[in-house]
């Protein structure tokens, strides 16, 4: 395992607990999610693809919007991202959208009948081809399924909640046999953890997919079911191909991805626990140590994590969480995740806007108590490729905290800057100064990183009186107020170099 980006410690955040339902630090006003540095990722659906919903859900705390390949049409994602943008514009806030690509997902064929039970002991055989789904006999979209799967292998349907073992092959079937019953239904998914597939990470719609995405200017593509760090290099070249800059966000969620965690944290952007095929592909009592060692292995390796599947299932439908859905929420702050994400509870849920608030209320609580509760992890450096940006902003964390500024001032072309001073975890709000609003929404997941868009400037002191000016519009300082900059590009003396400057707002560096 790698040696950590910078020396985390996390501390209580400056202001009261008291402020986390109206969000503003004292004597400011401003959206209740800006006191909430883990980063909200909320699906868009039929609950939540108005442009009057979006801008509740931005309003509420939501940083990143993520658009499902898996269901509807790309006519759907294009008018929901038009309405994302809209509601953007009208809020004035910096949200990333995500297109979660589908993915090598295989799935059953379509049920005579519509649903059909499978009863414990009994046989069903496996046939190709794309015919109906009977008592006796099953089809699925994967043609060579009868190829790589052996005797003796699992094949769960419907995220394991019937469990199949392959018993022989007879003639040009294979022969199953039902060792946990259920009622399967239409195109429900088959996932297969003992077998070998050599389905491509990517698929033609997951390639059309990806074209459309690329065109419209999406921020995070998700690549669904990664198995090596080959599966992301495929990608990356679609995406150079295309003469973009989109960042990978690699789900885990497969058994064979367990063998080369490193080397996939290396080959993405952000990675994401995806801990619903993943509690099907490996035993549901190792999911929660995978999530703990794949969020400390990001920590190490400089790059954002989000966590993800079920967070709040239960708002769904209730207007209230459980108490276990609000202690995994909290816990997998606890953990060091950049970001937690809502599916169902904002795509097809009843509470959308409410499930958003509520997560924001459990991670605001629990960063207040990091300190409490989390220890420090070791203070080494990164790979030599970003050591000396590393050592920067760990510089900034260390000096931003013992100076006791408010505000870390980064300013952003690629926001690798902005992302190891984020997994520094300071209390300090990281002001993420961006020329472009593709930047300034790239670094709205990273967590404790506030965008703030500012027009392009050439000299240092016009640019830092354009900051001086922006952050009091934010809410982030006042006049008189010191803050830390981290002075690269044209913050920097010579605008090529790496500084700390500290300076007074409206004043001038000390």
């Amino acid at each position: 395992m790698r040696p950590p980006a910078c020396g985390w410690t996390p501390r209580t955040i400056s202001w009261s607990i008291s402020c986390v339902r109206d969000g503003s630090p004292p004597g400011r006003a401003g959206r209740e999610h800006r006191v909430t540095r883990t980063k909200i990722v909320a699906t868009v659906g039929p609950s939540s693809s108005s442009a009057e919903t979006l801008r509740g859900l931005m309003d509420a705390g939501v940083d990143v919007l993520r658009l499902n390949f898996s269901h509807g049409t790309l006519d759907d994602h294009a008018r929901a991202l038009a309405a994302i943008r809209e509601a953007a514009a009208a809020t004035g806030a910096a949200v990333a959208v995500m297109g979660d690509l589908c993915g090598p997902k295989i799935r059953l064929g379509v049920v005579e009948g519509g649903t059909l039970d499978l009863l414990a002991g009994t046989s069903v055989r496996f046939v190709r081809g794309d015919g109906p789904c009977t008592a006796a006999v099953l089809t699925c979209n994967y043609p060579r399924l009868l190829d790589e799967v052996r005797p003796g292998d699992r094949m769960l349907i419907d995220d394991g909640a019937i469990d199949l073992r392959a018993v022989e092959f007879s003639g040009d079937s294979l022969v199953c046999r039902v060792q946990v019953p259920g009622r399967i239904s239409s195109r429900k998914g088959i996932n297969l953890p003992d077998t070998p597939l050599s389905a491509p990470s990517l698929t033609a719609k997951d390639l059309a997919d990806a074209a459309w995405a690329l065109r419209n200017g999406v921020d995070y593509l998700a690549l669904s079911f990664v198995r090596t760090a080959a599966d992301v290099a495929a990608l990356r070249a679609v995406i150079a191909a295309a003469n973009a800059d989109t960042h990978i966000i690699a789900k885990i969620e497969t058994a064979r991805a367990m063998e080369s965690l490193d080397e996939i944290i290396d080959a993405a952007d952000v990675v994401l626990v995806a801990r619903g095929d993943l509690g099907v592909e490996l035993p549901l009592e190792r999911v929660p140590l995978v999530q703990k060692d794949l969020v400390r292995r990001c920590q190490y390796a400089g790059k954002p994590v989000i966590v993800a599947t079920q967070m709040l299932q239960s708002m769904v439908d209730s207007a209230v969480p459980t108490r276990a859905e609000v202690s995994d929420a909290a816990n997998a702050v606890f953990d060091g995740a950049d970001a937690l994400m809502l599916s169902a509870e904002t795509a097809v849920g009843r509470h959308p806007l409410e499930a958003v608030r509520v997560l924001r209320r459990v991670a605001a609580q629990t960063e207040a108590a990091l300190s409490r509760f989390v220890a420090p992890v070791n203070n080494e450096l990164l790979a030599a490729s970003v050591r000396q940006t590393s050592a920067v902003a760990r510089g900034a964390a260390v000096l931003a905290d013992d100076l006791r500024v408010r505000v870390v001032v980064v300013w952003c072309e690629s926001g690798q800057t902005a992302r190891l001073l984020s997994k520094c975890r300071p209390q300090q709000t990281i002001a993420g100064i961006c020329r472009h609003d593709r930047t300034a929404r790239r670094v709205a997941l990273y967590f404790g990183v506030r965008p703030i868009r500012i027009a392009a400037s050439t000299p240092q002191q016009q640019v830092l009186s354009e900051i001086d000016s922006a952050l009091v519009a934010a809410g982030l300082a006042e006049p008189g107020e010191r803050y830390l900059v981290v002075a690269r590009g044209p913050l920097s003396p010579d605008g090529s170099s790496s500084a700390l400057l500290l300076r007074t707002l409206g004043g001038g560096p000390e």
